[in-house]
């Protein structure tokens, strides 16, 4: 699958006032300038019009099922948007203020739309009272690792180059792997929204975020052992879990709406034979984990130290 990571350098022109974690705030500002960018129609729900199946708009935010056959409730968001981890609130004018975004596979392809939105976003401001005097921003630069794609003297936009995220051989090495979560994972395990991490839950979720992905925008689902990954998987060990909930909501315009966000944050640490599991969780560290991952949820760390020689 083609994985395309893009690094957004901003500054603020103006004050700015942004909840602790900016990621919802990012969501709905960029829904709104990206369908100002493309819609043609101005139609207010996507399921109704014509040019949805084309529309980049209606793709990005409200994807439909896939018409050959693949079974997926809610199709997976071919983004995710990681804002800047800061906890801070207050801005002034002159302020920097970056974040990744990451495309997968043709998507990539749309580099274009998407910058253009992000300008159009900062012109509306962003954060609370955005459009009232605040929270306007303008896009200096774009990179992909350590070539610059856009800049706005120019105002030129390179062709991307994405890389080819694949699945690494497993091994069947044993040890003790840490894992951080960078920002609150929200997994639900039948039907419940979970505050615990079993490492059968953890490989759940690297499993369907995989085998999603892979399926809509790569070359297929990859030939894994899901039912035996599982089952294995209850065999290793909690060590030490630091981990803690965090509440906090968001107001969806789009769903006219306060919305739950809770998840779980911190630290665990699992034992065990894990060897066959790195593969997953290198792709989970790159392409994030769980619900609401679009804006930047469940993303996680890792290291892992093998067990010594006897």
């Amino acid at each position: 699958m083609l994985l395309g990571r893009y690094r957004f350098f901003c500054r603020f022109q103006e004050d700015a006032l942004l909840p602790t974690y900016k990621g919802s705030t990012f969501r709905g500002a960029f829904g709104n300038a990206l369908k100002r960018v493309v819609c043609a129609v101005r139609e207010k729900d996507c399921g109704r019009c014509l040019l949805a199946q084309r529309c980049l708009y209606a793709r990005v935010f409200e994807p439909a099922p896939r018409p050959d056959g693949l079974r997926l409730a809610t199709p997976p968001h071919p983004y995710v948007i990681e804002p800047p981890l800061d906890p801070g609130t207050r801005y002034t004018s002159g302020d920097s203020f970056d974040f990744n975004l990451l495309l997968f596979g043709e998507f990539n392809d749309y580099l274009p739309y998407f910058v253009y939105a992000f300008e159009a976003m900062g012109e509306q401001g962003l954060g609370a009272r955005r459009g009232h005097g605040m929270g306007r921003y303008a896009l200096k630069c774009v990179t992909s690792g350590a070539r610059q794609l856009y800049n706005d003297q120019t105002r030129q936009l390179e062709k991307p180059r994405p890389d080819m995220l694949r699945l690494a051989p497993p091994t069947d090495a044993s040890g003790t792997l840490g894992v951080k979560l960078v920002t609150p994972l929200r997994l639900k395990h039948d039907n419940q929204l979970q505050a615990e991490l079993p490492f059968h839950l953890m490989t759940r979720a690297a499993l369907r975020r995989v085998s999603t992905l892979f399926a809509c925008f790569g070359e297929g689902e990859p030939p894994l052992d899901y039912r035996g990954l599982v089952a294995r998987a209850q065999d290793i060990e909690v060590v030490c879990s630091r981990l803690r909930w965090c509440d906090w909501q968001r107001y969806s315009n789009r769903q006219e709406q306060a919305m739950l966000m809770d998840g779980m944050s911190g630290e665990i640490t699992y034992r065990g034979a894990l060897g066959e599991y790195l593969p997953l969780l290198e792709i989970a560290r790159a392409v994030h984990l769980g619900k609401q991952s679009a804006f930047g949820l469940g993303q996680i760390d890792y290291s892992f130290q093998p067990d010594l020689p006897a």
